[in-house]
């Protein structure tokens, strides 16, 4: 007897071999993939005993970097173009970050102090959309989009990432424009009636780039809209409660950028930016994610940075530098004026070694009702490295260094252990005594970026 098996397998087969025939032409398509990342990781130790100490003034939102970072970071990222054909274009990419204490071999991202985050997810279409602009780019999912950061204090002062959905770099002749929504979403844990339910914050992000201005200048001009979305609901339940919600669940900013290159062999951006209530985040950034668990922020900041790099002396002595003013102004007297300032100078013995000097200066001020030092505090920090690298150029990737770092502070370091005062509790271990004014570190670290 026929196995009745056959029958049923040469209908699948037939399906299979006609669906292959008709898979869209991305199946057959060359697939260029690209493979992308960041990492850094090290060893140091803080003179009198100890794992290193990270020195952060408490209620800053920055550090400086060089000799000053006690854990292993790593963003790992796969992408591709999928599909190019008359002029249009599809790319995927992705990205996973992980975070660990820098503690021993094996360390398991389960622990408190080790992470793993997935950070980007996204597909871009150029030239996907019909009659805009040549260059224009629809995209849709989570990503990075279009972040501002200085890199010697790793502080990002435009940055809405997330899931979202846009399109971007439309030429209007006079500039690219980009439209983008995002969220970021943030839980309500003294008013919710249960810590699990969710905010969703979501920011309408609105700029205008590459403005020319004056040879080599550019400007950016950017507003961005943030409001808690919630439910009916939840409205009900803050109005029968006598919360609060109206102005602290909403908020704006605004941004005017400078960008100028061809600066002494480098570039210089000054930015300018003033925001209101729930755009105001907890760490210091303006980004219109969630302002701390709090559904009734309300307030203003402004700030006003410069930052760059330039080249002293051609291919032997080039520069970092930064200045910071931020005035974050709560009417529940949780905020803070910060003042920040710092160099990195970058001798090149040759296209391999150099030496970095980096000095940076945080001042914190800080309104009533604040958890840390209620006092005005700073924290100075010193690091000298001997560094190897790929070539000439503060920002030339990858590097081994060998730092020192001393830093001194006004007040006790900390209140008890685990309890800021002076200094930052969370930035690393805190190994130097409660009520010390200064420390010492000394360590090794690489550092590496590669790819887009």
């Amino acid at each position: 007897m026929r196995d009745s098996r056959q029958f049923t397998r040469r209908p699948l087969l037939a399906a299979l071999i006609s669906a292959s025939c008709v898979m869209p032409a991305l199946a057959h398509a060359d697939i260029n993939p690209n493979f992308f990342g960041y990492a850094r990781s090290g060893i140091g130790s803080t003179a009198g005993g100890g794992s290193q100490t990270c020195f952060k003034a408490a209620g800053a939102p920055a550090k400086y970097r060089l000799g000053n970072e006690c854990e292993t970071y790593a963003e790992i990222g796969l992408g591709a173009n999928l599909f190019d054909q008359r002029g249009t274009s599809f790319d995927f990419a992705s990205r996973v970050a992980y975070v660990t204490a820098q503690d021993d071999d094996a360390e398991s991202l389960k622990d408190d102090d080790n992470d793993i985050a997935l950070r980007e997810m996204y597909v871009t279409g150029t030239n996907a959309i019909g009659g805009l602009p040549d260059g224009s780019t629809l995209w849709a999912g989570k990503r990075f989009y279009k972040r501002h950061d200085i890199h010697m204090n790793d502080f990002y002062y435009w940055d809405v990432s997330g899931p979202g959905v846009g399109i971007s770099d439309i030429d209007l002749g006079i500039g690219n424009l980009s439209l983008a929504w995002v969220r970021s979403s943030g839980s309500d844990s003294t008013n919710f009636p249960d810590e699990g339910q969710r905010l969703s914050d979501d920011t309408i992000d609105i700029r205008m780039t590459d403005i020319a201005t004056n040879p080599g200048g550019s400007l950016q001009l950017g507003v961005d809209y943030g409001r808690a979305s919630t439910p009916e609901w939840l409205e009900n339940y803050y109005d029968n409660n006598d919360i609060d919600y109206d102005d602290g669940d909403k908020g704006w900013m605004g941004t005017i950028e400078h960008t100028q290159s061809n600066w002494f062999g480098g570039s210089n951006t000054v930015a300018l930016q003033y925001a209101t209530d729930g755009i105001i985040t907890s760490n210091g950034n303006a980004v219109g994610r969630p302002a701390g668990g709090r559904i009734s922020q309300e307030g203003d900041m402004w700030r006003v940075l410069d930052h760059g790099h330039v080249w002293l002396v051609q291919d032997k002595l080039d520069l970092l530098y930064t200045a910071i003013y931020e005035d974050k102004n709560l009417d529940d007297d949780s905020g803070r004026k910060w003042f920040s300032a710092g160099v990195r100078p970058v001798y090149y013995w040759n296209d391999i070694m150099s030496t970095a000097v980096e000095l940076g200066y945080d001042r914190i001020e800080p309104q009533s009702n604040v958890s840390y030092n209620g006092d005005d505090h700073h924290v100075t920090k010193l690091t000298i490295a001997q560094q190897w690298s790929a070539g000439r150029g503060a920002m030339i990737r990858p590097t081994i260094r060998l730092f020192a770092t001393y830093a001194k502070w006004n007040g006790d370091a900390y209140e008890e252990r685990g309890v800021a005062n002076s200094l930052d509790t969370g930035s690393g271990p805190n190994n130097v005594d409660f009520n010390d004014h200064n420390g010492l570190t000394f360590g090794a670290q690489m550092e590496v970026w590669w790819g887009s």
